[in-house]
C-alpha cells in the first residue's frame, strides 16, 4: 500500500509539473499571438513527440521528457549585418551565432515578414518573454492564497504543548532538572499542557510571535489569561530573566545564538492555523525573499551537494533539488500518516513552490532564460532612446545572436548542475522531516 502511494504521489506531481511547463509556455504563446509574431510550435516536454496536432498555423503537443517546454517563434534573432540570414565561418563561436540566426528562420513562409519576433517592438518582446515567468507567479500566488486562506499553515500557538519543571540556561544543552535550579514560572503560577493563553496582562494575544515578544520583554509579576476546559482563569507568574535562544522575528530560532530576556517556561503546541488575507500576503512576501536569497546562495551550496553526491556528506534539507527530488518528496507526502487534506494542501505547497522558483530562476538576466532576452530587449530600447535623444541614426535591433556562445555556456553550466543535482536526488536524496 505504501508503494502504491508512493507512485501515486509521483503521478500527481509529474501531473502538477507537467501543467506548470503548460502554464508557462501559454503565457508565451497568447502574448506573441496577440502581438501578431507566428508560432510554428507549443510542445511540453523535450525529446521525441508523443501526441500533437496542428491548430491554425501552430502545431501543440506533448513530447517524452518532461523537464521543460518551449515555444518557437519565427524571427527571435535579427539577421545578420549583411542582412543574410545565414553565411557560414570558419570560427566556431560565429557559427554559433550563425546557426542561431539561421534557426530562428526556419519554416519562414511568404507574409512572415510582418509576423518576426525581433520587429517587435522592445516593450511587446518584454512582455511576451516575461508573460511565461508571470503565469508561473500568478499560479504560485493562487495556490499559496487559496490553500493558507481556507486549510492553513503548520504554527506554532499559544496553546501549551508542555511546561518546563525549572529555570535552565539555553546554552547549557540540557533538558532535565539539577539540585539547585528554580521552579520555572509557568509551573510555579499553575500553567498546564492543553492551556490556551488568550490574554497577557489584560491584553489579548492570537498568536505564538506577539505572546513570544510580550513574555520576553517582561521580568516580574505578570497575570495570564487562559482557558481551560472551556473556562477561562486568571494565573499570577513571576517571570524571571534567563538565558534563551535568540529568535528570528517571526516566532522561530536562531541556531547557537542566545540572548538574556523574560522566562516563563513552557513549549507552545503546533497547528494548523487559518490564514487572514494579510497574513497570507506576508507569508508569500516572507517565502519570495526566501526564494531569492536561496537562489543568490545557490553556488555556495555546490561543494556540500557535491559531497553528498559524491563522498559521505549528509544531505541538507535546504539544499538544491531537481525535479527527481521534488518528485520523490511528492510521493513520500502521500505515505505520510496524516489526514487526506494535510496531504493534498502538501502537495499543493511543493506545486506552488516549484512555480515560485520558476519565476525566481527564469528571470535571471542570462541567455537562454527568459530574463536574458528581457535584458536584450531593455538594451535595444535604452539604445534607441539615447539615439534619439543625441540625434544619432537609429542603430536598430540589438543582435541577441551575437551573446549566443554566452548562452552556450551558461547552458553547459546549468546542464552540469542538474546532472549534480540528479546524482544527489538519486543517491542521497532529500526526505521529509
Amino acid at each position: 500500500m505504501t508503494t502504491l502511494m508512493m507512485i501515486l504521489g509521483i503521478v500527481v506531481f509529474v501531473v502538477g509539473l507537467l501543467f506548470s511547463i503548460a502554464w508557462h509556455e501559454l503565457g508565451h504563446l497568447s502574448t506573441a499571438k496577440l502581438f501578431g509574431v507566428r508560432v510554428p510550435q507549443y510542445m511540453v516536454g523535450f525529446g521525441p513527440t508523443i501526441f500533437s496536432r496542428k491548430k491554425g498555423d501552430t502545431e501543440y503537443g506533448i513530447k517524452a521528457i518532461p523537464l521543460g517546454g518551449y515555444i518557437r517563434m519565427i524571427g527571435m534573432f535579427p539577421p545578420g549585418p549583411d542582412g543574410k540570414l545565414e553565411a557560414r565561418s570558419t570560427s566556431p563561436w560565429r557559427g554559433m551565432i550563425e546557426d542561431a540566426r539561421s534557426a530562428a528562420f526556419e519554416e519562414l513562409q511568404p507574409g512572415d515578414e510582418k509576423r518576426l519576433f525581433y520587429t517587435r517592438k522592445p516593450w511587446k518582446r518584454v512582455i511576451v518573454m516575461f508573460a511565461g515567468p508571470f503565469m508561473n507567479l500568478i499560479l504560485a500566488v493562487a495556490i499559496f492564497l487559496g490553500v493558507l486562506m481556507t486549510f492553513g499553515y503548520n504554527e506554532q500557538t499559544t496553546t501549551v504543548s508542555k511546561v518546563s519543571d525549572c529555570v535552565i540556561s539555553q546554552s547549557e544543552n540540557r533538558a532535565t532538572c539539577e539540585k539547585g535550579d528554580k521552579a520555572a514560572p509557568a509551573k510555579a503560577a499553575g500553567l498546564k499542557p492543553g492551556d490556551k493563553i488568550v490574554a497577557f496582562d489584560g491584553k489579548p494575544v492570537e498568536d505564538w510571535s506577539t505572546l513570544q515578544g510580550t513574555i520576553r520583554d517582561t521580568i516580574g509579576p505578570a497575570t495570564l489569561t487562559v482557558e481551560r476546559d472551556g473556562v477561562r482563569k486568571e494565573l499570577k507568574a513571576d517571570l524571571i530573566r534567563n538565558q534563551v535562544s535568540k529568535t528570528d522575528g517571526d516566532g522561530g530560532y536562531v541556531a547557537d545564538q542566545y540572548v538574556y530576556a523574560g522566562f516563563l517556561g513552557f513549549t507552545p503546541a503546533s497547528g494548523i492555523v487559518q490564514q487572514s488575507f494579510g497574513d497570507s500576503v506576508n507569508r508569500m512576501g516572507d517565502m519570495m525573499e526566501n526564494g531569492v536569497e536561496a537562489l543568490i546562495a545557490l553556488p555556495s551550496k555546490i561543494p556540500a551537494l557535491w559531497d553528498a553526491a559524491f563522498g559521505d556528506g549528509e544531505r541538507a534539507q535546504d539544499s538544491p533539488m531537481g525535479v527527481v527530488g521534488a518528485a520523490r518528496v511528492g510521493g513520500e507526502v502521500f505515505t505520510l500518516d496524516i489526514p487526506p487534506e494535510n496531504q493534498i494542501a502538501m502537495m499543493l505547497f511543493l506545486v506552488a513552490g516549484f512555480n515560485l522558483s520558476l519565476f525566481l530562476f527564469n528571470m535571471l538576466p542570462l541567455l537562454p532564460l527568459d530574463g536574458g532576452h528581457i535584458a536584450g530587449a531593455l538594451w535595444e530600447s535604452a539604445r534607441r532612446h539615447l539615439a534619439r535623444l543625441f540625434k544619432r541614426p537609429d542603430p536598430g535591433p540589438f543582435d541577441v545572436a551575437r551573446l549566443m556562445p554566452v548562452a552556450y555556456v551558461v547552458a553547459g553550466v546549468f546542464v552540469c548542475f542538474t546532472l549534480l543535482v540528479l546524482v544527489a536526488d538519486v543517491v542521497n536524496p532529500v526526505k521529509i522531516s
